[in-house]
């Protein structure tokens, strides 16, 4: 019951959006339409979880062996400094002064240690961290789209 309303809490936000009459009577006849398009977009952003293949859920087996990888491997060097920097599952929790960047790496972004991040510029298009020597990398994998 604490994931339902884990759930509804995340997707609080409604998008809307136009599309031809025969979308729409196609979306009309899917079972969960919203589930349809999240995983869509999801797809298109190839961001479908590799253990979970986009469901929400892992067999058993799959979730008793990747937990205690997950548990164990939850820290990667600063992209900048090299220093060790442990990141949370999700930004849930995290206090306001990390959220941002913590938030960046979940997102796909670098993953800068509490010194190096505040020493990196802003891109002026999204609002990521990015050292200087990277920023050519990140718009051709950022905004190229």
């Amino acid at each position: 019951m604490a994931k339902d309303k884990k759930e509804k809490t995340e997707k609080s936000q409604i998008v809307a959006f136009k599309v031809d009459d025969d979308l729409a009577n196609f979306l009309d006849k899917l079972p969960n339409k919203s589930e349809f398009i999240r995983r869509a977009i999801l797809a298109q952003f190839n961001m479908t979880c590799p253990l979970c293949t986009g469901s929400g859920v892992v067999p058993a087996g799959l979730h008793t062996h990747f937990e205690h990888v997950i548990e164990h491997h939850s820290s990667r060097p600063c992209d900048k400094c090299k220093t060790p920097v442990t990141f949370p599952l999700s930004a849930e929790g995290v206090v306001p002064a990390d959220k941002g960047r913590l938030e960046q790496f979940l997102k796909g972004g670098p993953l800068y240690c509490t010194k190096c991040y505040p020493s990196i510029p802003p891109c002026d298009d999204c609002g990521w961290h990015v050292m200087m020597e990277k920023v050519a990398e990140h718009f051709k994998k950022v905004h190229s789209h």
